[in-house]
């Protein structure tokens, strides 16, 4: 298996599909989720819809990248969202989400592996696979939370 494929199926685990190193995954999290709960605050902590959104920020700002286009993203903009308010939009989030999820594994997928080693837009931005990489280890950083306030939330 090529080192591309072996990283797109990691990053399938966290938001998609896996259950291997946390026992869970974002869409198992999120999927029947009530929007009302996504939304809920809890003392100063983000909200459950505000976390999704967030990794979903970055891994839309990376596809844009990986075809061909420019590096937009800014991390003080990525809790920037306008405020979800009904089952419909929170729904709609979704499927956006683990269809962009699903587009950045297909294109980490097609990659060459040599392509790992290029530099990602500028050299001060690490290589295309610490990125990849980074993407994988921030969506479990915010797994994990999402995950903690859901149990505060609904028990």
């Amino acid at each position: 298996m090529k080192s591309t494929e072996e990283i797109a199926n990691r990053f399938r685990e966290v938001v998609l599909n896996g259950t291997w190193i946390a026992n869970t995954n974002f869409k198992d999290q999120l999927e029947n989720l009530d929007w009302k709960i996504a939304v809920s605050p809890i003392q100063d902590l983000n909200t459950i819809a505000a976390l999704a959104q967030h990794v979903h920020y970055y891994i839309n700002g990376i596809n844009q990248v990986f075809k061909g286009g420019t590096l937009d993203i800014k991390d003080q903009f990525s809790f920037d969202f306008p405020p979800i308010c009904s089952q419909e939009q929170w729904n709609n989030f979704l499927t956006k989400f683990w269809n962009d999820a699903e587009e950045f594994a297909l294109l980490v997928e097609q990659m060459s592996d040599e392509k790992l080693d290029e530099g990602l837009v500028d050299v001060k931005y690490g290589t295309y696979k610490r990125n990849i990489e980074a993407m994988i280890e921030h969506s479990y950083y915010h797994l994990g939370q999402i995950v903690l306030i859901k149990k505060q939330l609904t028990h």
